[in-house]
């Protein structure tokens, strides 16, 4: 029963990644990477704005409020580390112009963008 829990959570990530990435898609952002992964940890999505590298994180819920309180601080810091990582590969380095936003899906598959979300 475990195991099918983990292959049905899997599975409706995978799903919320993809319906993250069409969102951003259709608002003409470059989805650069998918599941990107370095020494500091995986970043679900990354999307070039123009010169902004955006660091993605999905997080999916039965609702959009439970979906933002799966995001903790552990969370954001392994995120951070990980884009860091990623931006040390970047023309700029470090002076790359980067957001962190935090894609909600709910159950329906509706998408809800919190946009420089690191940064409240």
């Amino acid at each position: 029963m475990r195991k099918a829990r983990g292959v049905t959570s899997y599975h409706a990530g995978v799903a919320a990644e993809e319906a993250v990435a069409r969102h951003y898609g259709r608002a003409g952002l470059h989805i650069a990477a998918r599941r990107w992964r370095g020494k500091g940890g995986e970043i679900d999505l990354i999307a070039r704005d123009g010169a902004t590298v955006v660091f993605i994180e999905v997080k999916c819920s039965a609702t959009h409020a439970q979906a933002a309180e799966r995001l903790d601080m552990r969370q954001m810091a392994r995120i951070a580390s990980a884009a860091a990582e990623f931006l040390g590969h970047e023309p700029q380095g470090q002076l790359t112009p980067a957001r962190f936003d935090v894609a909600l899906v709910d159950a329906c598959g509706s998408v809800e963008i919190l946009e420089n979300a690191f940064a409240a």
